[in-house]
């Protein structure tokens, strides 16, 4: 059997990499661990670190194709971050302007979550734990 110790890292592809890299470190928290230009690829690579631990690599490559996120795809569905109190988060992100989806409760857990969109439309889920 496998031994997998956890997850490693999410990488994800934007369009824009400046307009990402600001959502992602400005509006979501996240601390960057680096970052660098690939010459040879024409693309940015940003590490970005979650309470020190590394989590997302931000890739940014010439005319990406758009991701199908609605209707739902098959393939990779959102990402989730814990949170300890939703409410607060949901009102610090309405003050970036963040579209903020309704709040709903997970039938098997009774936990309040929510949902809003990277600036590729990826969804991001906030689980309040």
């Amino acid at each position: 059997m496998l031994q997998l110790k956890g997850i490693h890292h999410i990488a994800i592809i934007c369009s824009d990499y400046e307009r990402s890299k600001n959502f992602y470190t400005e509006v979501l928290g996240l601390q960057i661990i680096r970052e660098e230009y690939r010459k040879e690829r024409n693309s940015y690579k940003l590490d970005l670190s979650l309470n020190g631990l590394y989590v997302i690599e931000l890739f940014s490559f010439p005319s990406p194709p758009s991701r199908i996120s609605r209707p739902e795809a098959s393939g990779l569905r959102h990402l989730a971050f814990a949170v300890a109190n939703l409410e607060e988060s949901i009102r610090e992100l309405r003050k970036h302007q963040v579209h903020v989806e309704p709040i709903r409760v997970d039938e098997a857990t009774n936990k309040r979550f929510t949902f809003i969109a990277d600036p590729d439309n990826l969804p991001i889920e906030f689980y309040e734990v």
